[in-house]
């Protein structure tokens, strides 16, 4: 993954930009549907899927091919501006990666709900663990799987547990 630091701040505009360095510097073409395309992305916030994002993109240019999505989140996701995630779905979802900060999700396995939630408490026990085992963490992914409360309390009502 190539870095984008130093261009990652400034949001969808920023990132939008960084993109377009991105592609200079690897000799790809720059395309007014790949430009749409990321700014339809990182206008949309979220955890967001290709199917998604090409109706969103559709809105703005009719002509934006599904291929085109494709192609333009797995160069979001090689330049370290989006993220790939897979919630146990079949479904890859992209969430905006340059400027976040650390999080880790709950995912509902009932209505798919996720929530991204931060806790220092868990990052400093991820970094302890590490520490005592010799190991230098270069990223990580915490995922809780379950039923929100809004599914949990539907379920109630409907008898069942």
């Amino acid at each position: 993954m190539e870095s984008t630091r130093g261009i990652r701040e400034g949001g969808r505009d920023g990132n939008v930009a960084a993109l377009g360095a991105y592609l200079a510097r690897r000799g790809l073409k720059h395309s007014r549907q790949r430009e749409r395309i990321a700014e339809v992305f990182f206008g949309m916030g979220g955890h967001v899927s290709v199917d998604e994002l090409l109706v969103h993109a559709r809105r703005e240019d009719r002509r934006v091919s599904l291929a085109t999505v494709y192609r333009t989140m797995k160069l979001l996701a090689e330049s370290g501006l989006a993220t790939a995630r897979e919630f146990g779905d079949g479904q890859t979802r992209y969430e905006v990666a340059a400027g976040r900060a650390r999080h880790d999700h709950l995912i509902c396995t009932y209505c798919g709900q996720i929530v991204e939630f931060a806790n220092g408490q868990i990052e400093a026990l991820q970094a302890a663990v590490a520490r005592r085992h010799g190991f230098e963490v270069e990223r990580h992914r915490l995922e809780l799987y379950g039923r929100c409360a809004r599914c949990r309390e539907g379920r109630r009502r409907e008898g069942r547990s």
